[in-house]
């Protein structure tokens, strides 16, 4: 039985620990209030907006929207399912490294592919010009490609770049399965086709719908492709409606409607993981890969390494020339370029090191239970909405806390107007609520590797919540946090339509540098911004092939 002196220390840690607990709902409150001022500022306003958004935007928007959607939806899932069953079902020359190149699309923003496929495939750029030449033609007149900037150029830029999220899902899920369940197709007379259409593809489909809606998810934040391929999304008419027209109630509705779009997406990611926990009930042995040879090898080669080719290689290959170009004929980058680079690592340094401490509030608030642990695990789930919000939207919704913030620093301490919109504290409160998700599922992963019989010894010593995480988990977790802070950090530094809408004035990052030499059409210039953040995208690529992708080598 335990001593009423033990049961004293566990009663005043308990009460300590809500500390925890009160930073985990403040958290949670921070990622709701922009989605909370979103149908404040959306329903307050005048009906009118409403009834001119009807006619002349969103018709428009959500007709380019649906089909955004939809193109980018089968083409990442043909890509995505076709890679992932061709280095899990087959065995070829180059499959292992194929295994790990398949994701280095990942690396390259959306905007950054559109930015090198818009001069890559120009009438006269070197795609098309040497075309011509192999066919005898002289002049675009006489023979050229269908022009980029349309609804198909947005979905064949987006898809190429954003098929890892179901390749990567979709090749666990291949691997794991049965190989008593391949092998008992064979056995039955069913070919190559039959065995993945018959028995593959249904137990996959779970993955494949995770895939498909984190997918869809980054095309619904995407603004810089879609605007560079001349793409009206909801997105784009978001960003026009309140920047170009100064309509921030009709900007609000509109980002409203996309919120539709948003909840179902998340429905649709959720109903695939909970049917992906029924797919493998037991310890099963994987399925071998079976060897090809010849003519059917070569044709995998060229099929598995195509993908890696358009959304990486030759992008890559295009900014490495265009940089080259740049310095060889000017030197040195400029000075505003470098002014970006260091306003880039200072907003995503600060706002990896708040993420980090929020994302570790909410899992270590969630892992100790008590009497509040059913609000820490809620709290959890809402700090997991901010990922799901596009840029565009949560910085609408931003505008009415952060203002809120300003006047009430101002009436109580006297800080001059604009301390939040002013400054890059808006940015990097944005970017701590949009990537928290992030941070908290990492710490989260981290934890539950760690056994509690640590915690509990901890605690029976007479040690604090606050001092059981600093002393004890703290240097377990040191390969988590680590890992989340680098994906945190990379994300933040590619992140366009929240800094867009939120950056102070004359203040640019490395992301809306390239934007803005891209509208001006300097394509040199922005190369090399383009660049330093595909570099720096490589990174978290890097740690997702040395973690998550060792199966199979």
């Amino acid at each position: 039985m335990m001593s009423k002196f033990t049961l004293a220390r566990f009663s005043g840690a308990g009460l300590r620990g809500r500390g925890w607990l009160l930073a985990a709902v403040l958290v949670a409150l921070a990622v709701l209030a922009p989605l909370i001022s979103l149908g404040w500022w959306a329903f307050d306003s005048d009906l009118s907006h409403w009834n001119h958004l009807a006619r002349y935007v969103l018709p428009q928007a959500l007709a380019n929207t649906a089909l955004l959607l939809t193109g980018v939806g089968v083409l990442v899932t043909l890509l995505g399912t076709g890679a992932a069953w061709l280095v899990a079902a087959y065995d070829f020359p180059s499959r292992k490294t194929l295994v790990w190149a398949l994701l280095l699309p990942l690396a390259v923003p959306t905007y950054i592919i559109a930015f090198a496929y818009l001069d890559l495939l120009h009438p006269i750029g070197p795609i098309q010009s040497t075309l011509r030449d192999l066919l005898g033609y002289d002049s675009p007149r006489q023979f050229r490609l269908p022009d980029l900037r349309s609804i198909g150029g947005a979905i064949f830029v987006l898809g190429f770049v954003l098929y890892p999220y179901v390749y990567l899902s979709t090749r666990v899920m291949f691997m794991t399965q049965a190989a008593s369940l391949i092998e008992a197709a064979r056995t039955l007379g069913a070919g190559r086709w039959g065995v993945f259409f018959r028995v593959a593809l249904p137990l996959a489909r779970p993955a494949i719908a995770v895939g498909v809606s984190l997918a869809l998810l980054e095309t619904l934040n995407d603004i810089g492709a879609s605007e560079f391929l001349g793409v009206q999304t909801l997105t784009v008419s978001v960003y026009t409606t309140w920047v170009t027209r100064s309509d921030l109630a009709s900007a609000a509705q509109i980002a409203l409607t996309m919120l539709a779009f948003v909840v179902a997406l998340v429905l649709l990611e959720r109903r695939g993981r909970k049917r992906q926990r029924y797919a493998n009930t037991q310890r099963m042995r994987p399925m071998q890969p079976q060897r090809l040879r010849g003519t059917a090898a070569a044709v995998a080669v060229v099929l598995g390494w195509t993908p890696v080719v358009v959304g990486f290689v030759a992008p890559a290959l295009y900014l490495v020339a265009e940089t080259y170009k740049r310095l060889h004929l000017v030197g040195a980058v400029s000075e505003q370029l470098l002014s970006s680079l260091g306003n880039t690592l200072l907003v995503a340094g600060c706002a990896t090191v708040l993420t980090v401490l929020g994302g570790l509030a909410v899992a270590w608030a969630a892992r100790n239970l008590g009497p509040g642990a059913g609000l820490a695990r809620v709290c959890a789930r809402v700090a997991s909405l901010g990922y799901a919000v596009p840029g565009t939207v949560l910085a609408i919704g931003l505008l009415a806390p952060f203002a809120a913030i300003d006047r009430l620093a101002g009436d109580l301490f006297g800080f001059p107007g604009m301390l939040l919109m002013g400054s890059i504290a808006a940015l990097v409160g944005a970017y701590a609520i949009r990537f928290l998700a992030i941070s908290a599922g990492g710490v989260e992963a981290g934890l539950a590797r760690i056994p509690p019989s640590l915690e509990q010894a901890s605690r029976l010593l007479g040690e604090t919540p606050s001092s059981t995480l600093r002393r004890v988990h703290l240097p377990l977790l040191r390969p988590a946090l680590a890992a989340a802070a680098l994906l945190v950090f990379v994300d933040t530094m590619k992140e366009l339509p929240a800094t867009l809408l939120l950056r102070p004035l004359n203040f640019d990052t490395l992301a809306t540098w390239l934007y803005a030499e891209a509208a001006r059409g300097t394509y040199e210039e922005g190369a090399v911004a383009a660049l330093t953040i595909v570099v720096a995208g490589l990174l978290p690529v890097i740690l997702l092939a040395r973690t998550n992708l060792k199966m199979g080598h």
